[in-house]
């Protein structure tokens, strides 16, 4: 049976959504960015808020995907494209070691540590927090 049979998008489809997405998600990251910028070897404010809020809207998004909206692209176009442009753990990881070399270790041991568990935290939040929203099904 082909993909097309089955009810799922072509391939072609898939790629093209989640280029638009990421386009989207990255523009969203860059505008943070430029609107918190932060000096060599200090915290990155904006990457920390763009993947905090990043897992929390991942959080919120699988549940609606699993639970609610059953469209093949929603996942693709949301989850790969929009929110992981936005989200950017390559960004946290150079600017981890950016700050690991720009002063003492402890602020940027903090940052190394807290922002993977406020993400994870956050993704955590997301879902439970919209499974408290949405009315039961019946």
């Amino acid at each position: 049976m082909s993909p097309r049979a089955s009810g799922q998008p072509h391939l072609l489809a898939v790629v093209a959504t989640v280029a638009v997405g990421g386009v989207v998600g990255a523009e969203a990251r860059y505008g943070l960015a430029v609107g918190l910028p932060h000096a060599p070897g200090a915290w990155a404010w904006s990457t920390l808020i763009a993947n905090v809020t990043g897992c929390l809207l991942i959080g919120v998004l699988m549940v609606l995907v699993s639970e609610r909206i059953r469209h093949p692209l929603v996942r693709p176009l949301l989850g790969v494209g929009v929110l992981g442009g936005y989200t950017t753990f390559s960004t946290y990881t150079v600017d981890t070691l950016a700050a690991f070399g720009g002063g003492p270790a402890g602020p940027a041991l903090l940052y190394l540590v807290l922002t993977p568990v406020l993400a994870v935290a956050a993704a955590a939040v997301g879902v439970a927090s919209t499974r408290a929203l949405l009315p039961d099904r019946a």
